[in-house]
């Protein structure tokens, strides 16, 4: 047992939307020992390699209704209690505030009972979120001066109640039920008994902020029919009052491109991020499946070239990961941006470049075809690449275009493979279900290697039935010959062009 004390992180993880978690609450995630997680708690706030590699320790608690041997809410207080006790900062994640409807204040009576210090970080509540999300303000002038948040799980029928049906159907303020998907055909009895109007607008807000929302609009008396028609399930928020007739004017989340279509990104994981954003920003539901992963070589050869890089003319870099390794290994050898002075350089294309422009390094050449061949013309114009010595660091097995065009021109190159590209396909399982279910749009590829990866991953058969978009014509002929359907094909090679395809696409 760790002599330290230890200590509990009681943290709201908001409504679903991961991006709507506090920066506390994101700080105190990635210094755990231990997270204590409940099912509303969406898993992407979780430490990715957290379950390859332990750190921290994570614990599923939740008790979604009709689960199989639930977890209770007295083994939770243990839990939280044995951990802390061990000397562990224990990151408890509840779905949307911990002290609103989230029992957090119970599990804080059970810590404090245990002289067990703790920490309450609040968190965006899912009656605000997701109203917000609908394009509905829970309060608005003229409309609605109060809003009141009542739990649902308690059903009106039952012979004593805690909640005064009756009072809050004259509060003339906005409603918002939590967890009442089962009782609202009872809720909406009793408030129409108490003399709530008929007419007043009702939406219900399902998996609210996330990429499935699904919102349903009726009045007071028709609500409970056609949530039930339209197979409402948990988790769901209902906001019952005269705001929600702004969503009409106020819906923009819903309104959004993609919003509704799920698109597969296969780049490697260390450039998936920018891709996966841009898609999400316009509304899509990302599954990210990276297809390959980057694995470094011998780099003696590249460290040898750095030792002597007085004696090139040039440096051509051909992927953000060439410039990322180079830099590495320049670092590595204690050199830095100074010991560059004296060569020209030559980027592939605006992401390369912006790249180097990170490490203080304005490019000489850039073409403008952001290809192998773009650039090949473009050296092939300039008067000072014939009879220079070119150093061109580049992944294993990338097509000889560009080296052999050099060659003919004239130039002295040193070629170093630096990588190379190997399967990954980490979160192919759960890619494969998606797509045997019918339940993905599209599928995003920025290489022949991503290709290659994605149909080792996922089978033939499946990686045919979704139709792709393609970061160019390498990448769009080898779809070609794996038989998948290139749908659209960015007019550049460059990320914001393949987003600008894909919404072209929809």
């Amino acid at each position: 047992m760790s002599e330290e004390p230890g200590k509990v992180f009681l943290v709201g993880a908001g409504p679903g939307e991961p991006e709507l978690i506090t920066v506390r609450g994101r700080q105190l995630i990635e210094t755990a020992d231990a997270v204590v997680y409940d099912a509303l708690a969406n898993s992407a706030l979780l430490p990715p390699r957290a379950r390859e590699t332990g750190r921290p320790e994570l614990y599923y608690v939740g008790k979604r209704g009709g689960a199989k041997n639930p977890v209770t809410q007295e083994e939770i207080n243990q839990l939280v209690v044995k951990l802390a006790r061990e000397g562990k900062r224990v990151v408890r994640l509840k779905g949307g505030d911990p002290f609103v409807f989230g029992r957090g204040s119970e599990e804080a009576q059970a810590l404090n009972d245990a002289s067990v210090p703790f920490e309450v970080v609040p968190g965006i509540t899912a009656g605000i979120a997701a109203a917000a999300y609908a394009g509905i303000p829970v309060t608005h002038r003229g409309l609605s001066t109060s809003v009141t948040f009542v739990t649902g799980h308690e059903d009106p029928a039952k012979p004593h109640t805690q909640t005064n049906w009756a009072s809050l159907a004259k509060s003339g303020g906005t409603l918002v039920l939590y967890m009442g998907v089962k009782t609202l055909p009872s809720i909406v009895k009793a408030l129409l008994d108490a003399g709530m109007p008929s007419e007043i607008p009702v939406a219900a807000i399902q998996w609210g902020t996330q990429p499935r929302q699904r919102t349903i609009t009726a009045t007071l008396e028709t609500i409970a029919a056609k949530a039930a028609k339209e197979n409402l399930a948990a988790p769901a928020i209902i906001v019952i009052g005269w705001s929600v007739v702004l969503r009409d004017e106020l819906n923009w989340f819903e309104h959004r491109p993609l919003f509704g279509r799920r698109i597969v990104v296969t780049r490697a994981t260390q450039q998936a991020q920018a891709l996966s954003t841009k898609l999400r920003e316009a509304g899509a539901d990302v599954i990210e499946m990276p297809s390959t992963q980057i694995a470094r070589l011998d780099l003696a050869p590249l460290r040898e070239a750095i030792g002597d890089l007085s004696r090139f003319n040039w440096l051509v870099l051909t992927s953000q990961n060439a410039v990322a390794i180079f830099w590495e290994q320049l670092l590595g050898e204690g050199r830095d941006a100074r010991a560059l002075a004296g060569l020209k350089i030559a980027a592939v294309g605006p992401a390369t470049t912006g790249a180097l422009l990170e490490h203080g390094i304005a490019v000489d050449v850039i073409p403008t075809r952001f290809v192998a061949e773009g650039l090949l013309e473009t050296m092939r114009e300039r008067d000072d690449v014939r009879g220079s010595r070119v150093l061109y660091v580049t992944a294993e097995g990338s097509r000889d275009v560009l080296p052999n065009g050099l060659l003919e021109i004239g130039a002295e190159l040193t070629v170093v493979e630096a990588y190379r590209s190997i399967a990954d396909g980490r979160g192919a399982e759960r890619l494969a279900r998606a797509i045997e279910s019918g339940k993905v749009d599209l599928a995003t590829f920025t290489s022949g290697s991503s290709v290659r990866g994605y149909v080792d991953a996922v089978g033939e058969d499946l990686a045919q039935r979704i139709p792709a978009a393609s970061i160019g014509p390498q990448t769009s002929d080898a779809l070609r010959e794996a038989g998948i359907e290139v749908k659209v094909e960015a007019a550049e090679a460059t990320i914001d062009s393949l987003v600008s395809a894909v919404l072209s696409a929809f």
